[in-house]
């Protein structure tokens, strides 16, 4: 695992040009972009931690932005919430195509029961970068609504992250 730093100059002023990376062997070196991502994203999730997710939209959307904004293909994930809407785990669930992935209910039913998840943020991108949901989204949501409600595990709101944008199921009065 790499470690992060941020240089200073011989001025003793932080050099905010770059970002260092030190390596196994303990050397310094220029960070990548994929690096610079990754530690934000770290950054990021270490914010959501045990934070109540209605307390922190911002966070939220801006972490899900970080993650799946410059994808080329589909991801739908999971946002597992506790009883005090507190994030319990982020987890990636499917992975599909450039335009489409396939979702099984069964599946979001059963790693929410293994993490004991009281409530659920479900997300997805577009890499369209088209904001709306589709008509297969809406059902969807309605369909994992329906199968969670049986145990007892809501469902606050499904995300979908266009490129810069992110729609809210909540906000349109879609959940």
């Amino acid at each position: 695992m790499s470690q992060y730093f941020l240089p200073f100059n011989s001025s003793n002023d932080l050099d905010t040009s770059v970002l260092m990376v030190r390596d196994i062997a303990g050397d310094y070196r220029p960070a990548d972009a994929a690096e610079v991502l990754q530690a934000a994203q770290h950054v990021l999730k270490q914010q959501l931690r045990g934070l109540p997710i209605m307390d922190s939209p911002k966070v939220v959307r801006d972490y899900l932005k970080m993650k799946l904004s410059m994808l080329e293909h589909e991801v739908f994930g999971v946002l597992m919430l506790d009883s005090q809407l507190r994030l319990i785990e982020c987890v990636e669930l499917f992975r599909g195509t450039v335009s489409q992935t396939s979702v099984y209910p069964r599946e979001v039913l059963k790693e929410s029961l293994a993490r004991n998840a009281s409530a659920l943020v479900i997300f997805h991108n577009h890499p369209s970068t088209n904001p709306e949901p589709s008509r297969a989204d809406e059902q969807l949501t309605t369909n994992l609504k329906n199968v969670l409600q049986l145990v007892d595990i809501r469902i606050i709101d499904h995300l979908i992250v266009a490129g810069n944008n992110v729609t809210s199921f909540a906000e349109r009065g879609l959940i």
